[in-house]
C-alpha cells in the first residue's frame, strides 16, 4: 500500500451500529507510532449483519462521519478523500494453498522478484473461484531448503517454500462497498476486513507471536482470527451478534427496536430496581441476553475452533466489540473453551476520549495495517497486488510448459516456436484450413462452434 507524502492515514470502519471515520498522522521519528489528530462518527443506516443492504442509507452514513472528521481536524475535504476502508460480508472464505520454488543451482540470496515468485506459485495452486475476489493474500509460513524461517528476504539457499492464506469475500459484494464509498465522493485506497482490522486493533505483537483468538463481538457479526508465529492463519465471521440480542429483547419483550437498544447498554450499569419501576422485567431481559450468547459461544465459536487447545494458542483469546462489555462474558467464554481470555479495555493505539474502548478496535485496527504494511509489503497483501498479479496463472503455466519442452526423453509434442501452426500426429506441421478431410479425401467445412473449441484447446495447451 503506497504511503502517502502527508504522512496522513484515513481508515473507515462501516459496522452495522455505527460508522467510524479515523484520521492519524504517523510521526517521522518513530516508524511504528501513530497519533490521532480526529475522528467522525454516525449511526449506521442501510447495514444489517454487517453487510450493505441499501447503497442509499449506507453512502448518508459515510458522507456524515466524513464531515464530522472534516470538522473537527479541520483538514481539507481533498486531504480525507482517500481512505482505506474496513468492511464486513456474509461470505468470507478463508484458503491455504503452497508454493514452492528453486532458487538454482548454487544457494543463493532470497530477492523480493524470488518472494514474487514463489507467491504467484502458491496462488495459481488455489481452486479457481472466479465469483469470489480476493481481499488478502497472508503468507503463514516460509521455508529455506526446508528450515522454517519468518522472513527469507536477503537469506541464502536453494529451495523456498511458502504457505499462503487468502481471504476471499464475492466479488459483487466487494464492488458493492466501493461503490457505496465512492459514491459518497471517496476514494477507496484499500480495503480491510473487519475480523483483520479489529483483530488488529486489540491484539499486542507479542501475543501475535505467541498464538492467540481474536474474537470481536460487534453488531451484526461475531469476526475471528487465528494468530501463530505472528501471522494471520485463518479468518472467520459469523453473522451473528449484538443487534440478534436486541431483536430477541424486542420480540420478547413486546417493546420497540429503538427500546430494546437502550435497554440492552443500560441493563448492566443501571440498578435493577430503577429498570423495575420502568416495568421491566429484568430476570427475563437477563435470560434472553444470554441464551443468545450462549448460543452464540456453544453452537458457532465453539464448533469452529473445536480444534483449537491451549497449547497451540499460549497467548489465549483476546475478546472485543461493543458485547464484550457485558458482564461475566469472559469467564462464560473460558468455560466453553477451556482457555483463558482477555477482554481488550481499550485499542492497542491511544485512541480519543469516546473512542477508548473495545467498541473502536476496527479503526484502530486500520492504523496498525498501515503500520505493519509499511514494515513488511508483504505481510497483508491487498487488493493491489492481487491486481497487479492478474495474469499470475498464465505466467506460471507458461513457465512450466518451457521446462516441459526442455524435456529430452519420452517427450512427443513438437515444441512450440510461437506461431500457431497446428500439427498433426507426427510432429509434422500442417496449415489448418477450416476444413475436416473425409475418409474418401474430400473436404467439408467445420462447425463454426468446433473451431472454437479447438483453438480454446490449443490456448490452454500453450499456457
Amino acid at each position: 500500500m503506497p504511503e502517502r507524502s502527508d504522512g496522513l492515514i484515513v481508515g473507515l470502519s462501516m459496522g452495522t451500529t455505527k460508522t467510524t471515520m479515523i484520521v492519524a498522522k504517523k510521526d517521522r521519528r518513530y516508524p511504528d507510532s501513530v497519533q490521532v489528530i480526529g475522528f467522525g462518527n454516525a449511526p449506521s443506516s442501510g447495514i444489517s449483519k454487517g453487510v450493505i443492504t441499501s447503497v442509499p442509507n449506507a453512502c448518508n452514513s459515510v458522507r456524515r462521519a466524513f464531515e464530522e472528521a472534516q470538522s473537527i481536524t479541520g483538514i481539507s475535504a481533498d486531504r480525507l478523500r482517500s481512505v482505506t476502508v474496513a468492511f464486513n460480508a456474509q461470505e468470507v472464505k478463508s484458503e491455504s494453498s503452497h508454493g514452492m520454488i528453486t532458487l538454482g543451482d548454487r544457494e543463493s540470496r532470497v530477492e523480493e522478484k524470488d518472494l514474487e515468485r514463489v507467491i504467484r506459485r502458491a496462488i495459481y495452486d488455489l481452486p479457481k473461484r472466479g465469483n469470489m475476489s480476493p481481499i488478502h493474500r497472508i503468507p503463514m509460513n516460509y521455508e529455506l531448503d526446508g528450515v522454517p524461517v519468518s522472513d527469507p528476504l536477503n537469506m541464502n539457499g536453494n529451495k523456498l517454500d511458502i504457505w499462503l492464506q487468502t481471504v476471499s469475500v464475492p466479488m459483487t459484494y466487494e464492488q458493492t462497498v466501493r461503490n457505496c464509498v465512492q459514491t459518497a465522493g471517496l476514494d477507496v485506497k484499500g480495503l480491510v476486513l473487519k475480523p483483520l482490522a479489529s483483530s488488529l486493533g486489540a491484539v499486542y505483537e507479542e501475543e501475535m507471536r505467541l498464538g492467540c483468538i481474536s474474537i470481536c463481538i460487534g453488531g451484526g457479526t461475531t469476526g475471528i482470527v487465528l494468530y501463530r508465529g505472528g501471522r494471520a492463519f485463518r479468518v472467520l465471521s459469523i453473522p451473528i451478534g449484538g443487534d440478534h440480542i436486541k431483536s430477541d429483547l424486542a420480540t420478547v419483550l413486546h417493546i420497540s427496536f429503538g427500546e430494546a437498544e437502550h435497554l440492552k447498554k443500560r441493563i448492566f450499569t443501571t440498578s435493577e430496581d430503577d429498570l423495575r419501576r420502568e416495568g421491566i422485567d429484568v430476570d427475563l431481559a437477563y435470560q434472553i441476553i444470554f441464551a443468545r450468547i450462549e448460543e452464540l459461544f456453544n453452537d458457532y465459536i465453539r464448533i469452529a475452533l473445536a480444534e483449537c487447545t491451549p497449547q497451540n494458542y499460549p497467548g489465549g483469546i483476546i475478546l472485543s466489540g461493543g458485547v464484550s462489555d457485558t458482564p461475566g462474558l469472559e469467564m462464560m467464554l473460558g468455560d466453553v473453551l477451556q482457555m483463558p481470555v482477555r477482554k481488550a479495555e481499550e485499542p492497542v493505539y491511544r485512541m480519543p476520549p469516546g473512542l477508548d474502548n473495545a467498541a473502536y478496535v476496527s479503526a484502530a485496527g486500520i492504523l496498525k495495517y498501515h503500520v505493519l504494511t509499511e514494515r513488511d509489503k508483504y505481510l497483508f497483501m491487498s487488493e493491489d497486488e492481487r491486481f497487479e498479479n492478474r495474469d499470475i496463472q498464465t505466467q506460471t503455466r507458461a513457465q512450466e510448459r518451457v521446462r516441459e519442452r526442455e524435456q529430452p526423453v519420452g517427450y512427443d509434442e513438437p515444441p512450440y516456436d510461437g506461431d500457431d501452426q497446428d500439427y498433426d500426429d507426427s510432429g509434422d506441421e500442417y496449415e489448418d484450413d477450416g476444413y475436416d478431410d473425409d475418409e474418401d479425401g474430400t473436404s467439408k467445412r467445420k462447425n463454426f462452434g468446433e473451431i472454437m473449441v479447438r483453438l480454446a484447446d490449443r490456448f490452454k495447451k500453450l499456457f
